[in-house]
């Protein structure tokens, strides 16, 4: 009696459990709710709530050109600073050749095995200098989760409403805005990679910017202004790394501006570049483009300054956005988008769950015809059932798609399977002359372990489409993983509790099955 009597208790408390965390998703009560209760609400997936989806390829075959053209420059300063002039020194696709003196070939093994993410292979001579393939594997796999982090911040600054943001395959990242039916800015806002820097103007090759000539350790970058084009030094000054913050704002004149701040490591160097180039103009770069080329009055200890150009106050405020945010370590491109209005969204709520709801109610009046009394007992726990994955699903944060409804119904038909099978087996048991409690005993031990193998099975196929899938797959098999523990749950102990109590409990009852 004690057995059972903790057992009822224990089942209460996880049906009152359940349906404390569904019950303000499945009623709307306004404001009648306390907020503590009522922001537990389920999360709707994009096809149920409307918004957009954006799918990004994260270019990260570029990210590793620019790291070959850094490290091109890095080599060229390390051979100046030995006193080695190179006969050659160039990168061609993505191998960095380098021809020095026959004499120097030591000093230049020495630098490259300084280097542990570098490989070198001699030919005639000339040294082709690549990364290792472990460095570009490892470098890869830092790029797409920076990148992961970079979009989700920018998101943020924007006040997007529970966005989904995940990698998808190797170099893909999917972002659900549930509820945005205008993606536009938020594209713009994706779409750059923000990589700002600081670099000084180079004034001799200005005056030869019309002359079609090559320039060593400098490069022609489009201007903002007026479509000027600028020769900047391609050793950067200050990098946009160092940002710690950024916001728009209006000068003197109330013209938006964007307010930066540095970090201490580049106010130093900010502070060095400004000191030692007095009188001289530096190029604000922004991917790859010169927003603004102002003259160094004097330096500019304090490690803040202002950039100005042809900003609109809309335009300010989002450089600031991506400035805090900070820059993609690779370019991005949306290679999908998809946006479905809230209508519908309602439209497929509505159909979802009139779905449920026919399915629910046929089995219901089938489990009462077939079965009877005891009929009555699955049906309570089928709806028990259904609070359950309601319930869960909110409790973890999960999001419910179109596809997870269908899992919910596939879940109906289960949960009605175990029970079939229970009540079989007890009939077979009653037909067999045993008694009451033999018969209700038997026939859930016995069909235990056909429940088990099919919830199981199934169980492993959910966990399979989880892990392995994603967008609408992934929601169609969260729901059905809950729904199986949640069958297993309730069929092997709520049922069998109540069946007992119900009838074990009371002699007098008889079984009509």
């Amino acid at each position: 009696m004690k057995k059972y009597s903790f057992k009822f208790i224990s089942s209460i408390a996880i049906i009152i459990f359940s349906i404390f965390f569904a019950f303000p998703s499945l009623f709307d009560f306004g404001d009648h709710l306390p907020n503590w209760w009522s922001k537990n609400k389920l999360k709707l997936g994009l096809d149920l709530q409307g918004g957009s989806q954006l799918l990004l390829q994260v270019e990260t075959e570029k990210a590793i050109q620019e790291k070959l053209a850094t490290q091109t420059e890095d080599i060229r300063t390390e051979l100046s600073e030995a006193d080695i002039q190179p006969q050659e020194l160039k990168l061609v696709n993505n191998i960095i050749f380098v021809k020095v003196n026959d004499d120097e070939i030591k000093k230049l093994e020495n630098i490259i095995k300084e280097n542990n993410q570098l490989e070198v292979e001699y030919d005639k001579g000339v040294a082709k200098i690549n990364f290792t393939e472990q460095f570009i594997r490892e470098f890869q796999s830092s790029v797409i989760l920076q990148s992961l982090e970079i979009i989700r911040k920018r998101v943020d600054e924007v006040g997007t409403n529970e966005p989904i943001i995940q990698v998808q395959g190797k170099q893909r990242v999917l972002v659900q805005l549930p509820g945005l039916e205008n993606p536009d800015r938020i594209k713009s806002l994706l779409g750059q990679t923000a990589k700002m820097n600081f670099r000084m103007v180079d004034e001799k090759a200005m005056s030869l910017l019309g002359e079609k000539k090559y320039f060593v350790g400098s490069e022609v970058l489009e201007g903002d202004d007026f479509g000027i084009n600028y020769i900047v030094k391609k050793r950067i000054g200050v990098s946009g790394d160092n940002l710690v913050d950024a916001n728009a704002s209006v000068d003197q004149f109330n013209r938006p501006i964007v307010s930066i701040r540095f970090d201490s490591i580049g106010s130093r160097k900010f502070a060095d570049l400004t000191a030692k180039n007095v009188g001289k103009r530096f190029a604000i770069v922004l991917d790859k483009k010169v927003i603004s080329a102002p003259v160094i009055r004097e330096a500019i200890p304090s490690g803040s300054a202002q950039i100005s150009g042809n900003f609109s106050f809309d335009s300010a405020n989002d450089l600031a956005i991506l400035l805090r945010a900070g820059s993609l370590p690779a370019p991005i491109s949306i290679i999908e988008e998809r946006t479905v209005g809230p209508s519908l969204g309602q439209d497929s709520i509505n159909a979802g769950v009139i779905s449920v709801i026919i399915a629910l109610s046929l089995v219901l009046v089938y489990m009462i015809f077939i079965y009877g009394k005891i009929g009555l007992i699955a049906n309570f726990v089928l709806i028990i059932n259904f609070l359950f994955i309601i319930g869960w699903l909110v409790l973890f944060q999960a999001t419910l798609t179109l596809p997870g409804i269908a899992g919910i119904a596939l879940t109906v038909g289960m949960a009605v399977d175990a029970n079939v099978l229970v009540f079989e087996r007890i009939r077979e048991e009653k037909i067999l002359g045993r008694s009451k409690i033999s018969s209700i005993n038997t026939g859930f031990d016995q069909a235990l372990r056909a429940i088990l193998d099919a919830n199981v099975t199934t169980l492993i196929a959910a966990l399979i489409l989880f892990f392995l899938g994603s967008g609408p797959i992934r929601g169609f098999s969260i729901t059905l993983g809950l729904g199986v523990v949640s069958t297993i749950l309730c069929t092997m102990i709520i049922s069998r509790l109540l069946i007992n109590y119900f009838y074990i409990l009371n002699p007098n009852r008889k079984i009509e099955i």
